[in-house]
């Protein structure tokens, strides 16, 4: 089981690392670490929907709707194994 301050460590050890991947991931692979990351660092989204015109925003807010309900615990856990996934496909 990992200790707190070991998982704070490695989710901002994750976010530093997901910078340096070889390739950058798919538009659908960069949602889902948006979404993971917005819920370990803040939580359930909170935030108005953006407008329907504004695609990118609205695509961002949609993934982090998208892992609501996760304890931030959990979503960094998430985020963290998620990145690890994506360094042994892109490096």
């Amino acid at each position: 089981m990992m200790y707190q301050d070991n998982l704070e460590n490695d989710f901002s050890e994750a976010a530093k690392q997901v910078m340096y991947l070889s390739k950058k991931p798919d538009d659908k692979e960069l949602l889902k670490l948006y979404g993971l990351y917005k819920q370990g660092l803040l939580g359930n989204n909170k935030e108005n929907k953006p407008s329907f015109f504004d695609f990118k925003a609205t695509s961002k807010w949609n993934a982090w709707m998208n892992e609501a309900g996760k304890g931030r615990p959990q979503a960094k856990k998430e985020y963290i194994e998620y990145v690890e996934k994506l360094k042994q496909k892109y490096n």
